[in-house]
């Protein structure tokens, strides 16, 4: 790539990946600075060109358009469609608080405080929601952010695919000792011909592909523009779709020695899916979570050239359901009086993977923690799991606390690194005032 579509495609990879990408230029406009309501992206017909955001020109990944972009995915993607079904929403009450803004913590590696309040413009929140004991306690909206809209969620998607996969492995529709190939014959040739499904499951798969953005021939680049996430430079030859993509990929090194984060196993694991349920993973997700947790909003998911979903980053929902979801997994994977996952499945991620697994990824920020059917564990007193989506997007359960927090952003910087050393310790914070 050059030009243009090599800086498309740094932006995008460094959007869907948990790595570390370069450190801009210049430092970038502050929350408030970077309103999208204050700089007046897309309004007016047509927008004047200043203020136009598009897919051919990589603009939607852009910052600060990415502010109004993250919630209005669908006008530049095509997609397929999450149906909530015909019922009524589940009911949220409110016990809302207004003690919550004032906590103040330590972020990770300074020496001063930090309030509830400035954490969210530090971390650029589009929106939260905060559950506790199933009740909302506080929920926040900005820019262009409402309680209807949907936003991506980024790597979040992975954590509900990882807990239908995982749901897949209890009903007996998946063997997680079975090679990925004899789900998926056209990977027996691949890197994934002799993984396991729970290497795939828990990302312990030797797979050559690297996440590193400053490497223009990181494979990264070669999976998005695949998926049609990004533009395609001039006379691009490579595959047209994810599944195309994943029939490409090496082994390299031994499976099931240390977890590596590759947003390509969600996309087998996808496959996966769709192979064992005979659905695609959108009409699954309808028919396991949407539906049965009574969800507000549909929600929809990118799709590629062939209408294959974006298992490993592509769900874009509104940030009350991600709640439901997290409230459903905090009680065990029962809500409304209902077993929607099975209570051995949400154990199991609790219990979380191997320590000694994880910490070969060397994430500064994740001590002692560990990662299980795709989501993240962080082994602490409290028990607390999480879903994690690049430029801030997460779905936090405490189970001590009773505590649930999904949010959404759009912080400038994509690895989670960049926005840990304050979400964490807030996060932790706000546990600590709820339990008094």
């Amino acid at each position: 790539m050059t030009g243009r579509s090599t800086m498309v495609g740094v932006v995008m990879a460094a959007t869907i990946g948990l790595g570390t990408e370069a450190a801009p230029a210049q430092v970038p406009l502050s929350a408030a600075d970077s309103d999208p309501v204050k700089l007046g992206w897309m309004v007016g017909s047509p927008p004047p060109a200043d203020k136009l955001i598009q897919f051919s020109n990589g603009s939607h990944f852009a910052f600060p358009q990415t502010r109004w972009s993250f919630a209005n995915f669908r006008r530049f993607l095509p997609t397929s469609n999450v149906w909530r079904g015909d019922n009524a929403a589940s009911p949220l009450p409110r016990a809302e608080r207004n003690d919550i803004d004032a906590i103040t913590f330590q972020p990770l590696g300074q020496s001063g405080t930090m309030t509830w309040a400035e954490s969210l413009a530090a971390n650029y929140t589009d929106a939260i929601v905060v559950l506790h004991k199933g009740k909302i306690v506080y929920e926040r909206y900005f820019g262009v952010m409402n309680p209807h809209a949907a936003h991506i969620a980024m790597s979040v998607t992975k954590s509900f695919f990882g807990t239908l996969g995982a749901t897949l492995v209890a009903e007996g529709k998946l063997d997680e000792k079975a090679p990925v190939s004899k789900y998926i014959p056209e990977l027996t040739d691949t890197a994934y011909g002799d993984a396991t499904v729970r290497q795939v499951l828990d990302m312990t798969v030797g797979v050559k592909y690297s996440e590193n953005y400053a490497d223009p021939k990181a494979e990264i680049f070669d999976h998005v523009r695949a998926g049609g996430l990004v533009p395609r430079p001039p006379g691009y030859a490579g595959p047209t779709s994810f599944y195309g993509f994943l029939k490409t990929l090496k082994k390299e090194g031994q499976h099931g020695e240390a977890f590596a984060y590759k947003t390509v196993n969600s996309d087998v694991l996808g496959w996966l899916i769709r192979r064992a349920s005979g659905k695609t993973v959108g009409e699954l997700l309808s028919e396991r979570i949407w539906q049965k947790l009574g969800m507000e909003q549909d929600a929809y998911l990118l799709i590629d050239s062939e209408g294959t979903e974006f298992a490993g980053g592509g769900l874009n929902a509104a940030v009350r359901d991600l709640a439901r979801f997290g409230e459903m997994m905090r009680l065990g994977g029962t809500y409304n009086g209902q077993q929607i996952v099975p209570k051995a499945v949400v154990d199991d991620i609790r219990r979380g993977g191997r320590t000694s697994d994880f910490e070969k990824a060397g994430y500064a920020t994740l001590p002692g923690w560990s990662y299980r059917d795709m989501w993240w564990v962080t082994n602490n007193e409290d028990g607390a799991f999480m879903a994690r989506g690049v430029n801030g997007q997460a779905i936090y359960i405490d189970p001590k606390a009773e505590m649930v927090i999904a949010r959404f952003g759009s912080h400038p910087l994509a690895a989670n690194a960049h926005n840990d050393p304050t979400t964490l310790p807030a996060f932790a914070a706000l546990a600590r005032r709820l339990m008094q």
